[in-house]
C-alpha cells in the first residue's frame, strides 16, 4: 500500500505543479515621471530605450493609456486596488505621517495571494509609512525599497528589506534591477506576482557618471541627467527581461508597464527634464501631459503584438492581472476596471469604457470617445508654477485631430459639453471627499524617505 500511496502522492503534486504552471506570473512594472516622448515607441531621438522598445514589440502599445491622476500616491492607490483613488479619499499625494492608503482598501496583492500566489514589492511604495499601511500588511510577502514619495539614488539611508534597514547601496535603479532578478530566481515553483516600482525618473536628478558620459551631446544639464537615469532603468528591465527568457518563464508571464503620470514639465512640481510632446499639460494638470502616458501590456502566450487605440486606464491593469489569475471579481469589492485580454485580442468588439473620468481638487476631465472635457490648472497656461492659481473653465477637446488640446470646441458644441458634463456629475456623484490635502503643491520631494543631499555623480 506504501507504494502505492507514494504513487498518487506524487500524481497530486505534479498535478499541482501544472496547475500552478496554468496560471501566469505577473510582472507590474512603474516609471515614475516619465514624460510621454521620452520612450523609443513613442518616438523618442535622444534617449534610447531599447529594452522598453523590445517590450512594446513584444506585446500591445496603447496609444490612448491613462492613469487614473496627475500625482504619483494617488494613480499607486487606484493601481492596487483598482478602484479610481476617489472612491476612498486618497486624491492627493500623503501630507503626513499618519496619512496613506487607507486599510480598508484591499489591494491586488492581497488578492493574488489569497489566490496562490508569491507577492513582492520591489521600490517606491509612497502609500503610507505607518506600520498598519506598509507593503507586508498589505498583501506583500516582501518588500524592498522605500516608503515615502522621493529617495537619494545613492544613500541607503531609508532602504527597507521588510521592515529591516539596509546598510549598504550602490545605485537604486540597478540595486532594483537586481533585486527583481532574485526575486523571479527565488519564486520558480508557484505562480508569482511582482510589483516593480522604480523612482527613476524621478528627481533628485541622480545618474551615475558611467551613464552621464554616454549622453555628453545632450547641451541641456538636466536633459543630459534625465537620460542618463531613464537609461539606467531600461536596463533594469532589460535585465529581468532576460532572466525571464533565462528561466523559461517569458511567454507565461503577463507584463504591464506605464508611467505612474505624466512628465512634470512646468514650474511647481519636481521638474525633471522630461518631454510629453505631442500632448499639451504637465505632472499636476488633468490636461493629456499629465494623465495620458506610456502603456504597455505583454503576454506571448496569449497575446500577439499591436497597437491599442481605444481609451484604457490603469485601474484595467488589475481587473486583467485577476482575470488571468483565475480570480473571480466580486461585484462588492466595487472594482472600476476591466479585463483588457478580450478587447486586445478581439474577442470583444465594444470600447473597454463609456468614459474615463478625473478628479483632482477643482480640476476635473472626462474623455468618451474622441471628445475631452476638462477644467485644468492655469499654471500650464501661464508656465508661473505658483499654488493656487486658478482652474481654467471648461474646455471640450477632440482628441482624433487635436491631442494637444489647442482648440477649444465648447462654444460651438454646447450639448457636448452638456452631455460629457453630466457623465462626468453622475461619476463624481458616487465619490468621497479627500481625506488630506488640496493638490496646490508638489510633496513628492518632500515625503520621508532618504536625504536629498548632492553626490559628486551627480555633478552634471
Amino acid at each position: 500500500m506504501k507504494p502505492l500511496f507514494a504513487l498518487l502522492a506524487s500524481l497530486l503534486a505534479i498535478t499541482g505543479l501544472s496547475h500552478a504552471a496554468d496560471k501566469p506570473n505577473i510582472l507590474l512594472i512603474v516609471g515614475d515621471d516619465m514624460g510621454y516622448a521620452d520612450v523609443g515607441f513613442h518616438g523618442c531621438k535622444d534617449i534610447p530605450t531599447p529594452n522598453l522598445d523590445a517590450l512594446a514589440k513584444s506585446g500591445v502599445r496603447f496609444s490612448s493609456g491613462y492613469v487614473t491622476g496627475p500625482y504619483c500616491s494617488p494613480t499607486r492607490a487606484a493601481l492596487l486596488t483598482g478602484r479610481y483613488q476617489n472612491r476612498f479619499g486618497h486624491e492627493f499625494n500623503p501630507g503626513g505621517a499618519t496619512t496613506g492608503m487607507p486599510v480598508g482598501e484591499t489591494t491586488i496583492a492581497d488578492r493574488l495571494k489569497s489566490a496562490g500566489y508569491v507577492t513582492g514589492l520591489v521600490g517606491k511604495w509612497h502609500l503610507g509609512n505607518q506600520e498598519a499601511m506598509q507593503p507586508q500588511k498589505r498583501g506583500f510577502d516582501e518588500f524592498f525599497g522605500f516608503l515615502g514619495g522621493a529617495h537619494s539614488y545613492f544613500e541607503s539611508r531609508g532602504i527597507l528589506r521588510g521592515t529591516t534597514p539596509v546598510t549598504e547601496l550602490d545605485y537604486t535603479t540597478d540595486a532594483f534591477g537586481r533585486e527583481a532578478v532574485s526575486f523571479i530566481d527565488r519564486h520558480q515553483a508557484k505562480p508569482w506576482f511582482l510589483y516593480l516600482a522604480f523612482n527613476a525618473v524621478h528627481t533628485p536628478m541622480h545618474a551615475t557618471d558611467e551613464r552621464l558620459a554616454k549622453f555628453s551631446g545632450i547641451a541641456d544639464k538636466q536633459r543630459r541627467t534625465y537620460a542618463a537615469m531613464m537609461l539606467a532603468m531600461d536596463e533594469a528591465i532589460g535585465k529581468v527581461r532576460r532572466k525571464l527568457a533565462d528561466a523559461g518563464l517569458e511567454q507565461n508571464t503577463l507584463v504591464f508597464f506605464i508611467s505612474d503620470n505624466g512628465g512634470p514639465t512646468m514650474p511647481g512640481v519636481t521638474v525633471n527634464g522630461s518631454r510629453n510632446e505631442p500632448l499639451r499639460g504637465s505632472k499636476r494638470t488633468t490636461l493629456e501631459g499629465g494623465v495620458r502616458v506610456p502603456f504597455l501590456v505583454s503576454w506571448p502566450a496569449r497575446v500577439k503584438p499591436g497597437v491599442y487605440d481605444q481609451p484604457v486606464n490603469q485601474i484595467d491593469l488589475s481587473a486583467t492581472a485577476l482575470a488571468a489569475a483565475g480570480v473571480e471579481a466580486k461585484p462588492e469589492w466595487k472594482l472600476d476596471g476591466v479585463d483588457l485580454v478580450p478587447f486586445i485580442t478581439g474577442a470583444a468588439r465594444e470600447n473597454p469604457h463609456d468614459a474615463l473620468y478625473w478628479r483632482f481638487g477643482a480640476q476635473m476631465a472626462v474623455r468618451s470617445g474622441d471628445y475631452k472635457l476638462v477644467r485644468y490648472d492655469t499654471n500650464a497656461d501661464t508656465g508661473t508654477g505658483k499654488r493656487n492659481q486658478p482652474v481654467s473653465a471648461a474646455k471640450l477637446y477632440n482628441l482624433a485631430n487635436d491631442i494637444g488640446e489647442t482648440k477649444d470646441l465648447a462654444a460651438a458644441e454646447p450639448d457636448k459639453v452638456k452631455e460629457l458634463q453630466a457623465k462626468w456629475d453622475a461619476w463624481n456623484s458616487t465619490n468621497v471627499k479627500p481625506l488630506w490635502g488640496d493638490g496646490g503643491g508638489d510633496s513628492d520631494g518632500k515625503e520621508p524617505g532618504g536625504p536629498q543631499r548632492k553626490r559628486k555623480q551627480n555633478a552634471e
